[in-house]
């Protein structure tokens, strides 16, 4: 969370170095309210999933997980709570309408692949095994 935040906040202090895309007030709104709908609603329910099964919801300490979890939201992304935050930057920088604050979005996301996913699965792999192998052959990291 304190990453989203971080990166929302250089987006904004980056959003007056280049002249703003041609995209409306109305759009740009739009945009921003879309994203405040859908990308909370599916890191919440990555969170709840890991939560139903009983499971650490700490990216932190992935080698604590009691189970893997591959049911619910987990079917069509390996990492629905970053994919969340991932579609609310995308709301901000359109709402943002600048091409220096949405390029920050690719690099969030090779920050996170590299820092945070990577020693995630890292960890996955070593606790579970053959079965996070299988896993990671039927869903896709983002979407």
């Amino acid at each position: 969370m304190a990453l989203l935040l971080l990166v929302g906040l250089i987006m904004w202090a980056l959003a007056d170095l280049t002249p703003n895309l041609p995209i409306t007030p109305a759009m740009r709104l739009s945009a921003l309210v879309v994203a405040l709908l859908i990308g909370p609603a599916i890191a919440i329910s990555g969170a709840l999933a890991f939560r139903r099964a009983d499971t650490t919801v700490n990216p932190t300490r992935p080698e604590t997980s009691s189970q893997l979890v591959v049911r619910g939201i987990y079917k069509r992304s390996r990492n629905p709570m970053y994919l969340g935050m991932l579609v609310l930057l995308i709301g901000w920088g359109t709402y943002l309408a600048s091409p220096a604050a949405l390029a920050m979005v690719p690099l969030f996301m090779l920050y996170l692949n590299r820092f945070q996913i990577g020693p995630e699965e890292r960890a996955l792999r070593h606790r579970f095994g053959h079965d996070f192998e299988r896993y990671c052959q039927r869903v896709r990291r983002w979407i």
